[in-house]
């Protein structure tokens, strides 16, 4: 229906990424196809031993993601180059494919992260 709002919530989302003590990434789709993440990754996380696996063993993160971090520190290396950023608490960032991470330090890393209806999950 044009002009409808739609909203949807996390806690009940269309696909979870469970990375059992290290965190989870829950997954909401809309009905246009945009999808929203959240993602809660605790200390000693990396994309390498806990996401990797779950995307079927890619080298490196093919995603492109668009979010805010609400919570700790998050080292993102791209991994052609080397070069690391660290996103933190208040940063919106945009990430380009071709990435890894890890959580810097004792904090919980939380994140919501958005994608438009081309994102391919």
């Amino acid at each position: 229906m044009p002009g409808a709002i739609e909203t949807r919530r996390f806690d009940t989302p269309d696909q979870l990424l469970d990375m059992k003590d290290r965190g989870h990434i829950s997954v909401v789709k809309m009905t246009d196809g945009t999808a929203g993440m959240h993602a809660i990754f605790e200390p000693g996380w990396t994309w390498e031993a806990d996401e990797k696996p779950l995307l079927g063993g890619p080298d490196s993160c093919p995603m492109h993601h668009t979010g805010y971090c609400f919570s700790g520190k998050l080292i993102v290396r791209m991994v052609d180059t080397g070069n690391e950023t660290r996103i933190g608490a208040g940063d919106f960032f945009v990430i380009p494919p071709g990435h890894d991470g890890y959580v810097e330090g004792s904090d919980r890393v939380e994140l919501v992260l958005f994608a438009p209806p081309e994102h391919q999950h």
